[in-house]
């Protein structure tokens, strides 16, 4: 068989076959050539053609060390030939016990224990099921409530769509999932936020569970950014209410918006936190939950008080030593350090393009940038859409937010890959807009 007569029974049984996942299927099967992708190295993705193209968004947020990282790639190979999978369950094994150790260390303080699942979904609902047993069986069965963000998105599962502000991703499930309240973030002007978050909890303290945030950008309502005392506000309201706070560092973790953890913008400590996405460098689903000393201790005791959940690859071989080589990288490459002075140029490239025709703002924090169209922020609206084709045909993957153009390339992107990245975006955004 022929390169492209391969390439081309691929696409026959991909849409014979497979559901891709936010995509409207008619449209997709009768009017759209996808991408064939066949290999990746770097920041780069290489169809069946031979062309590449630079990964704008490190494949929905997770390569942030690239593709095919050798010290990645290495560690995965060296633990299939020893361990692929085990249980989790009476059963321990190095790569769990030692990464667990290796993440405590890097986490904010306070955060001891470490609970693993699959992916960013799976990290918060383990979160949102813990604040929920924690309470019941400490004392404090009234408090099932949840406060989070408007715009917000933790993840797909059933119950942190409850937590979802996104109301396009809420609305098919509205009548079936659990109470949360959404409060405006410091992004829609600072004391209207802070008099919403205060008002609410303290109000309802005695029947929230949890209050539950993306750190400082929000990234599906649209690479929303807010100011860093909102959390301060957030860490103290909390505290004195004795409400767990939540952070979800899914997307804003393992130093998109610049530190390691998008806390340290507000140098707060969270009752619990939950990482996935670059956490495994994008090579296999992993995610964790940490959470402090107090939480862990409440589920102690009787056999019934423990927390009786947990997932098929909980602490999977594979993905914990996948994921100890991606803290001995930011450790020995110095990731974070080299990152800056690109988040600089990222930072000065989106500022310069709020001059483009339909360019109604622009913002960035660390790696991650994105400038507003005109036409409104509805999600499924289409002049994201029309950018994207554009930058397409120049040689970039840019997945937009509605009307929102951004990037959030690998943390270790390439001087002058990342040049040609920010120019194919500014030249596409013209181009798209200027008729």
């Amino acid at each position: 068989m022929t390169p492209r007569d391969h390439r081309a029974r691929i696409l026959e049984l991909d849409r014979r076959h497979v559901w891709h996942p936010y995509t409207q299927m008619d449209h997709y099967v009768s009017k759209v050539e996808p991408l064939v992708i066949s290999r990746a190295e770097g920041a780069r993705l290489y169809d069946a053609n031979g062309r590449s193209y630079i990964d704008g968004n490190a494949s929905w947020w997770t390569a942030l060390l690239g593709h095919g990282h050798p010290r990645l790639t290495e560690a995965l190979i060296r633990q299939a030939e020893r361990l692929s999978h085990t249980s989790l369950a009476g059963i321990t094994h190095e790569n769990a016990a030692f990464l667990a150790e290796e993440l405590v260390r890097v986490a904010p303080p306070g955060l001891t224990r470490v609970f693993y699942s699959d992916d960013g979904s799976t990290a918060v609902e383990v979160a949102i099921k813990l604040a929920l047993q924690f309470w019941a069986q400490n004392g404090r069965p009234e408090r099932t409530r949840f406060v989070a963000l408007d715009g917000a998105f933790h993840g797909e599962t059933l119950g942190v769509t409850a937590l979802g502000g996104v109301e396009v991703f809420r609305r098919p499930f509205a009548n079936v999932i659990m109470e949360c309240v959404h409060v405006p973030t410091a992004s829609d002007g600072h004391q209207l936020a802070f008099d919403a978050l205060t008002r609410v909890i303290e109000d309802g303290a005695e029947e929230i569970a949890a209050v539950v945030l993306e750190p400082v950008v929000q990234g599906a309502a649209g690479m929303r950014m807010y100011d860093p005392q909102y959390l301060r506000l957030a860490r103290e309201l909390t505290a004195r209410f004795d409400t767990l706070l939540v952070l979800d560092e899914v997307f804003t973790g393992y130093g998109r918006t610049g530190p390691m953890w998008a806390t340290a913008h507000a140098d707060v400590s969270p009752d619990v936190m939950c990482t996935a996405k670059g956490f495994s460098g994008g090579m296999l689903p992993m995610a964790a939950t940490l959470t402090t000393e107090r939480l862990f201790q409440g589920f102690l005791g009787e056999r019934s008080r423990a927390f009786l959940y947990g997932h098929t690859f909980c602490g999977n071989p594979l993905g914990a030593a996948v994921a100890r080589a991606v803290l001995e990288t930011y450790r020995e490459e110095r990731i974070l350090e080299h990152a800056r002075p690109k988040a600089d140029r990222i930072s000065a490239a989106f500022s310069a393009m709020q001059h483009l025709p339909g360019v109604t703002g622009t913002r960035s924090r660390g790696m991650v940038a994105a400038l507003d169209l005109e036409g409104g922020d509805d999600y499924l609206a289409n002049g994201g859409w029309r950018v994207y084709d554009e930058a397409l045909s120049r040689g970039a993957y840019l997945r937009p937010l509605g009307n929102v153009v951004y990037v959030a390339p690998p943390l270790n992107i390439d001087d002058q890959t990342l040049r040609e990245l920010l120019e194919i975006v500014a030249d596409s955004v013209r181009a798209t807009m200027a008729g």
